[in-house]
């Protein structure tokens, strides 16, 4: 039977939504707080009609913690006043739909209809293996991330890969090529934004000989190594708006005219392409091409930054000395906790990149030292640490019988996230601010310890 979860503050509302779902022959269970549907949800539902404004928080931050389990619900997202960026927070959140309050029966039940109707099909079809090719990690975010990348794999469909600097970009679009049926065929990497203006036209498409000074051969271009494989146009925001015109005839066509020539030529490839920047804000602005835009959008994953998936530094860590390892030929560092405490303190704005630069730091400060500890971190590290944890009260102790250390930070944390919260008076978003944390990742804080 199907199982619905309600998760709403106002008792006439959701007592009469209650009574049109049970009519419906569903189960329906209702909490009025996030953590009571934090708490609820864990038995496993199929649909959770979340409400936006909540007494601890807003639903909308919830989203991924609701849908982090196993057979995760469909979520439609009630709120009471339209909004249409909330709206698109929710969907880009992966939630099934939004509605505004107040909403007819036949509306809900369309759109309950709809959820469950894709749900069953959903179920119904075989799981698409998630193939990693050294992307590491297994936060639900980038889980999500493999899921997309997994069912592009299949198609020949464009893929527009978003993600901050040293999120890896890169490493999911030579993933996306192996895992296509052009795998056994070129990759092709085009780094828009260090072709200079001039020379953009020759290296995309190549030249014949004598099409300008110095062009003593003729010159197969980027466009023309890719046939039949995958071209892959990193930093496409980068590129100016003379080439963007030219580019989007090509990726049309898929045919090209090198420079000099006479006559055009075929090339079959398949396009990925990725940037830092939201090509959405640049269209407005004028320095980005509209068309070109949703050629390039069949398929769009955005990449999580680290500092929402914390959970991955340390398998992202030893992946790294195991690495180091290979290319030396030694036995693998172990890692001592307190070198994983200290990494927890920094928000990583240079994401994957910059952990395993300071890893590599570290690996050369121990030598042939076996194990890592928070000593051989850089010193502004391993200063950031402490000064954390000055800010904290640490949690009484009975000094006969120590905890555990995961007992330890556990209180520790707990503390600190009773005052963030007691300081910023609950707001969620500025208490992530302060904590420099995303809200979805405080909200799963919060629920782990039952704040």
């Amino acid at each position: 039977m199907t199982r619905i979860l309600l998760i709403d503050d106002d008792p006439l509302f959701a007592a009469s939504l209650r009574r049109q779902l049970s009519g419906l022959g569903y189960t329906v269970e209702h909490a009025e707080t996030l953590q009571a549907g934090f708490h609820i949800a864990q038995a496993g539902f199929d649909i959770i009609f979340l409400d936006v404004g909540l007494p601890d928080g807003s639903g909308l931050d919830a989203v991924e913690a609701l849908r982090s389990p196993v057979n995760a619900p469909e979520i439609i997202i009630m709120t009471g006043k339209g909004d249409p960026d909330g709206a698109a927070l929710a969907i880009s959140s992966g939630v099934w739909d939004y509605l505004e309050k107040p909403f007819s029966l036949d509306k809900m039940r369309l759109c309950l209809t709809r959820a469950l109707e894709y749900r069953t099909q959903h179920r119904s079809q075989p799981d698409r293996p998630r193939e990693r090719h050294g992307i590491v990690g297994n936060a639900p975010a980038l889980l999500a991330c493999l899921d997309r990348l997994a069912e592009a794999g299949w198609s020949d469909a464009p893929v527009l890969l978003f993600g901050e600097t040293g999120t890896g970009k890169e490493l999911f679009a030579h993933a996306l090529h192996r895992i296509s049926s052009r795998s056994s065929l070129p990759f092709v990497v085009v780094d828009c934004a260090a072709i200079p203006d001039n020379l953009l036209e020759s290296e995309l498409f190549g030249h014949t000989r004598g099409a300008f000074t110095g062009a003593s051969v003729s010159r197969t271009g980027l466009v023309g190594l890719a046939d039949k494989g995958t071209l892959f146009l990193d930093e496409i925001g980068e590129l100016p708006l003379s080439g963007q015109k030219t580019f989007l005839r090509v990726l049309q066509e898929k045919r090209y005219r090198p420079l000099g020539g006479q006559t055009e030529v075929n090339s079959n490839f398949r396009l990925i392409a990725a940037t830092n920047q939201r090509l959405e804000t640049m269209v407005r602005s004028g320095h980005f091409r509209r068309d070109l835009l949703y050629r390039l959008a069949g398929v769009v994953i955005e990449l999580p930054c680290l500092r929402d998936r914390m959970e991955d530094i340390p398998e992202l860590v030893r992946h790294r000395l195991a690495e180091h390892a290979r290319q030396r030929r030694a036995t693998v560092k172990q890692v001592a906790a307190d070198l994983f405490d200290t990494l927890s303190v920094h928000s990583w704005p240079g994401n994957v990149r910059e952990l395993f630069a300071v890893v590599d730091q570290a690996v050369l400060r121990a030598t042939n030292e076996p194990t890592l500890f928070a000593r051989h971190l850089p010193d502004w590290l391993r200063t950031k640490a402490i000064r954390a944890r000055l800010t904290q009260q640490p949690a009484p102790q009975n000094l006969d019988a120590p905890d555990p250390i995961k007992v330890y930070r556990d209180a520790m944390d707990k503390a600190y996230l009773m005052r963030l919260m007691q300081h910023t008076g609950h707001n969620v978003s500025r208490a992530a601010e302060i904590a420099g944390l995303s809200r979805q990742r405080l909200h799963v804080l919060l629920k782990y310890h039952d704040l």
